[in-house]
């Protein structure tokens, strides 16, 4: 494989006209090699084994990255595909604004990249556990197929806005409601 050449500067100036996000899932250049960039858990950003410092670059960079169903994330141009390394989510949800209650509640979530999102059919929430009884690793749908892990906090304020209902296997769910959506963040356990 090659070594990245990605140049930010010139992707910069190409993409500054883009009144919006480039059109990332109609580009299908051949894979020009593996960038040595890499996004943590915590959702900071690294080249080379150090944290990119300018967010502009940082959210250039998230702007022209796709996931594949191979598995596999890519930042992609017109003319080239590099594929770098996500330990989890490529986002983090940082902040978390509700709006109502109950069915007619929105939950708005704020990405640390400044994405935006309101939970509902086109940005499900789901939680996944890896390990029965282990820790839960919630996300939320941003585009494409990029999710935001969220962040302790804010998984800590959606469960304040939970309530529980039954569920269809006879058990009890606990969830939140969003754009009239109800999203189960698991089931509740019903040994007193």
């Amino acid at each position: 494989m090659r070594r990245s050449t990605l140049d930010p500067e010139t992707l910069a100036s190409q993409l500054s006209s883009a009144p919006s996000l480039p059109p990332v899932e109609r580009w299908n250049p051949p894979l020009s090699g593996d960038m040595d960039l890499r996004i943590a858990r915590n959702g900071v950003w690294s080249h080379e084994g150090r944290p990119i410092q300018r967010g502009a670059l940082v959210r250039l960079f998230a702007s022209i990255l796709r996931y594949d169903p191979d598995g596999h994330y890519y930042l992609v141009t017109p003319v080239e595909k590099w594929r770098i390394q996500v330990d989890d989510a490529p986002f983090l949800a940082v902040r978390l604004d509700a709006e109502g209650t109950g069915r007619e509640q929105r939950l708005l979530f704020t990405t640390n990249l400044d994405d935006r999102v309101s939970a509902g059919s086109a940005h499900p929430l789901m939680v996944e556990y890896r390990s029965p009884g282990g820790e839960p690793s919630p996300y939320i749908h941003v585009r494409g197929g990029l999710r935001a892990l969220l962040s302790r906090a804010v998984f800590l304020e959606l469960i304040e806005l939970g309530e529980e209902r039954p569920a269809a296997n006879g058990g009890h769910d606990y969830g939140v409601w969003s754009e009239g959506k109800f999203f189960s963040l698991g089931q509740l356990d019903d040994e007193n």
